[in-house]
């Protein structure tokens, strides 16, 4: 088996997946929490981390994605991950559903997150647009966060990576710098494309440049990305009229990063 891919059995996933999480009215939910329809200024709901401006969320749908891995390959080329420091692997179950089913796991980026909390040294920190960073300069390696997060999305630099990235060029070219040995790591939904999005005149989500790599690869937009304010935006779009799911709800840590549950 791949290293990007983790087989879980039934119990594992339903644990994960269905049995921890809560249904949701996809389209609904989204309107209820981020679209005021009925404000005549047409502002956007109230979100606790960011009172203003967009809210970046992933939705992915597991009917249609494939397990074909592009997504790992492409977020190890643009953040230039070591290997085996995976920031997005693919968890498959063949047993709960009709068919095979592949669940990505990227960082959450949960406006609750117990990372943030536990980090005696602020290293782990919401931005202002509410995605979870980490400032490497900051993190003593405590790995605190990594034993707080709920979604083991976090790795660690016991090593200094020296080594050539193998999945570029084929899936994309680096463009950030590699994190030094003795600090932790997670997937930052690509914040520098975020962050370049607003100079170069493109919007995250519609524009390739600006919006995250594994969305971006994905052959089967099983992967879509946008600011949930927008009821245009490809992630409002996509959670519109679908089940939907976050993972451990119960733990009330709002993630964003939505599943659409296969068909």
């Amino acid at each position: 088996m791949s290293e990007f891919t983790r087989e879980l059995d039934r119990r594992e996933f339903l644990k994960l997946l269905l049995g921890l999480g809560v249904a949701l009215a996809g389209g609904e939910w989204v309107r209820r929490n981020f679209v005021a329809h009925d404000d005549p200024a047409g502002e956007a709901a109230h979100s606790e981390v960011s009172p203003g401006g967009p809210y970046w969320a992933m939705v992915i749908d597991l009917q249609t994605c494939i397990g074909c891995e592009r997504c790992a390959y492409a977020c190890q080329a643009t953040n230039d991950t070591a290997s085996g420091h995976l920031w997005n692997i693919i968890l498959r179950d063949e047993k709960t559903f009709d068919k095979p089913v592949y669940l990505p796991r990227p960082c959450m980026h949960c406006e609750h997150a117990p990372c943030v909390e536990v980090c005696p040294v602020n290293a782990t920190y919401h931005r202002e647009d509410g995605l979870v960073a980490m400032d490497y300069d900051r993190c003593i390696g405590c790995r605190y966060c990594m034993v707080a997060c709920p979604y083991g999305v976090r790795v660690f630099n016991w090593e200094k990576n020296e080594d050539p990235n193998p999945q570029v060029p084929t899936w994309g070219v680096t463009e950030v710098t590699r994190r030094p040995r003795g600090v932790v790591e997670k997937c930052t939904f690509c914040a520098h494309r975020l962050d370049a999005a607003k100079e170069r005149g493109l919007t995250p989500g519609y524009d390739p440049a600006a919006t995250p790599a594994c969305c971006v690869i994905c052959p089967t937009e099983a992967r879509r990305f946008g600011d949930l304010r927008d009821p245009n935006s490809p992630a409002s779009r996509a959670i519109r009229g679908r089940q939907a799911i976050v993972l451990r709800s119960e733990l009330g840590t709002n993630p964003r990063v939505f599943y659409l549950l296969p068909l």
